[in-house]
């Protein structure tokens, strides 16, 4: 493997056809590895670091996070607020029914979490306006090009701020993910796309160059554990911190 530059190569949960009960295992072993491995944590993380410059209002903030997959994100989002008393209001958005339908399954004992089919590309999700936007290892399924242009639309969508957890390129992350999934007998989505997702993840670098292209100044870009990008966009942070 070159880890010199992302991988083109597109996984194969990229196919929005795909619906069947592989889709459904992988779902459920992601959740698995995303518990394993603190998959949440830099997404609770920067929403911790960001409560106190919440709006005090009497309506709920609303959170959408982008590409939802399966929902468990949401999930411990919506288990955040509860504990802390915050009022949010979350909104899975994907562009495949089956993972929404999935999603929608379970996440019935959160009635503050909704699912809706949309394009992120669409002019109609485009003009929608959001208080947070969540983007949990979504960025990586897009080419730098379409990838620069989602980032400054979601600047643009986002009233508070932009969380994106996404995965650090790196061999060992490669090489580690990609034996832990032979391992443990994953299914052959899993054992395909976990490290073809490391292969298509990013460096500081790449993070570093994007955000630049899109015109974005005013961000955190932080490394988490384990090999986990944290990004956060917000309109008063008065300048880069890296």
């Amino acid at each position: 493997m070159d880890f010199s530059r992302r991988a083109t190569e597109e996984e194969l949960m990229d196919n929005l056809t795909l619906a069947s009960d592989d889709l459904r295992r992988n779902l459920d072993e992601l959740e698995t590895v995303n518990t394993w491995l603190g998959g949440y944590a830099p997404v609770l993380q920067a929403l911790d670091a960001l409560r106190r410059r919440f709006p005090r209002q009497e309506t709920c903030l609303q959170v959408a996070d982008l590409g939802c997959g399966g929902g468990d994100t949401l999930r411990r989002m919506a288990a955040w607020a509860r504990k802390r008393g915050e009022q949010l209001a979350f909104i899975g958005i994907d562009a495949n029914t089956f993972m929404l339908n999935y999603a929608a399954a379970r996440s019935q004992q959160y009635p503050e979490i909704e699912y809706q089919q949309a394009d992120v590309f669409a002019p109609a999700f485009q003009a929608q306006q959001y208080d947070i936007i969540t983007a949990s290892l979504f960025c990586h399924h897009f080419p730098d090009e379409q990838l620069v242009t989602l980032l400054r639309q979601w600047q643009r969508q986002a009233r508070v701020c932009v969380i994106i957890n996404d995965l650090h390129r790196h061999w060992l992350a490669y090489y580690s993910i990609k034996w832990l999934t032979r391992l443990f007998r994953g299914s052959y989505l899993v054992q395909n796309d976990a490290p073809l997702s490391v292969a298509r993840a990013f460096t500081r670098q790449d993070w570093q160059q994007l955000l630049q292209r899109a015109g974005i100044t005013k961000y955190q870009l932080r490394w988490r554990w384990a090999f986990r990008w944290q990004v956060v966009i917000e309109n008063d942070f008065g300048g880069a911190t890296e």
